[in-house]
């Protein structure tokens, strides 16, 4: 179908809703990479309007990836809820925006929408916003999920822990943990990116991390980021999985591309349940995400990399995710090229996530050859903190030593955490005060030199 407008005596013409998705698409540099960029301001304001006129019920009927080519498109498609989407089902692009930012669209109506909105419809609506919009909408989205602790409560912001190390030494490993958990770091998941990724090594991290949990009683959960397939073969050896993690994309070449499909998360989702190790809930899965991974695997059908990454969270959404988060710089300035692009793209990834109903968080990050820098990071933390995200990384200095990218610090929590006043995940934050590493209003307290964590420290570095 052909799309157009005409503004000024000029006719804009979109030969497809992909296209006009495209060109309606915020600049960045994947998109220019890829041939599929507005090529001037005029066109993307074109493309936007022409887009607001769009009916949301068109996403259904055009699809923007064959319906035979793609298992991702197929799972949009088939578990698509068209009583959730009746309360929206009428309005156009641009009538969804303003419905969005009304006082109709309340964190319940939205938390119901959720199953009724596909990702090319909240993707289209996030072109035509404005930064602060998709603040405020995300604002009032509010996803809870719950293992050990629960995560996603008004008023709380939860950080994973990542105490990476370029050989995986454990005590490089324990050290890091010890340390970030004084700083009130690790509700969300004490997660190691993991330097080998042979099983073996994988599992000595998981049970180092077990152990840790398990003797200072912490009501967190650990994960190693490996491969799903990896974290299936140790769970059949009894090896004590907290949280399976993997890696998605969103269309079925990508995904394939990790070595995965929608059976192989599905297997993996399944085997997390079998050990039942959560206490307060069983939502087993993690996440990751990042605009640019499609395209990176000439994978992306010509869509745009923002829709290919809300396709992603359709990937995620049938497995009941603990934590879903973008790694929002990490690919590169090849896709995100500066600090404006990377700011855009985290509000956008969250934005998109939450409306979708998942437990979003953002590794709020960028690499070195980026045109970015840590303010920018600053910006984008303080950004996503107002616009209640659930969760973001923390990594000592905000320099991860294993994979060489910046990131959130530990010491970057507890400045967002001043300025908005949100809290901990409430079993982590009574934790805390019964080890006395926070008080009652959730502020650090300097380790008494009797404090386990000090006395454990000299052994770690010996």
């Amino acid at each position: 179908m052909t799309y157009k407008v005409t503004l000024s005596n000029t006719t804009w013409v979109f030969k497809s809703l992909k296209e006009l998705m495209a060109k309606a698409t915020p600049l960045r540099s994947g998109d220019l990479l890829a041939g599929i960029a507005a090529t001037s301001a005029e066109e993307a304001a074109a493309a936007r309007i022409c887009l607001s006129e769009v009916p949301l019920n068109a996403f259904l009927k055009e699809l923007l990836i064959p319906y035979e080519e793609d298992e991702i498109t197929r799972l949009i498609i088939d578990t698509h809820d068209a009583e959730a989407f009746a309360p929206v089902s009428h309005l156009t692009v641009g009538e969804f925006r303003d419905w969005l930012l009304s006082d109709e669209a309340t964190t319940e109506r939205l938390a119901r929408l959720a199953p009724g909105l596909t990702p090319e419809m909240v993707a289209a609506v996030s072109k035509i916003m404005r930064n602060q919009d998709l603040i405020r909408v995300a604002a009032k989205t509010k996803v809870v999920t719950r293992f050990r602790n629960t995560i996603g409560l008004s008023g709380t912001l939860a950080t994973r822990l990542q105490p990476n190390h370029p050989t995986d030494d454990p005590r490089g490993i324990l050290a890091s943990t010890l340390e970030g958990l004084s700083y009130g770091c690790g509700d969300a998941v004490i997660g190691v990116n993991p330097a080998s990724d042979s099983p073996a090594a994988v599992a000595d991290i998981i049970h180092l991390l077990d152990e840790l949990i398990s003797r200072y009683d912490i009501p967190t959960q650990s994960c190693v980021l490996t491969h799903a397939t990896t974290s299936i073969k140790l769970i059949e050896q009894n090896v004590p999985v907290d949280l399976v993690f993997q890696s998605v994309a969103g269309t079925e070449a990508a995904n394939a591309s990790f070595g995965i499909s929608l059976s192989t998360l599905q297997e993996a989702y399944e085997a997390g349940l079998s050990l039942g190790r959560g206490t307060v809930g069983q939502n087993v899965m993690y996440f990751e995400t990042g605009q640019g991974s499609a395209l990176s695997a000439n994978a992306h059908h010509g869509v745009d990399q923002q829709t290919c990454e809300a396709r992603a969270y359709a990937t995620c959404r049938p497995f009941k995710p603990l934590l879903v988060n973008t790694v929002v710089g990490f690919i590169g300035p090849e896709y995100l090229y500066d600090g404006k692009q990377i700011v855009r793209a985290g509000l956008e990834d969250h934005f998109c996530g939450k409306l979708m109903g998942l437990p979003m968080g953002c590794d709020i990050c960028y690499t070195n050859h980026a045109e970015s820098d840590q303010d920018d990071m600053d910006v984008l933390l303080t950004l996503l903190g107002t616009a209640g995200i659930n969760f973001i990384i923390t990594v000592p200095g905000a320099d991860d030593i294993m994979l060489n990218y910046q990131s959130t610090s530990y010491h970057d929590q507890l400045y967002i955490r001043d300025l908005l006043g949100v809290k901990r995940a409430p079993e982590f934050e009574a934790w805390l005060q019964g080890m006395d590493i926070s008080d009652k209003s959730g502020g650090i307290i300097p380790l008494r030199k009797d404090h386990p964590f000090v006395s454990a420290m000299p052994r770690l570095v010996a």
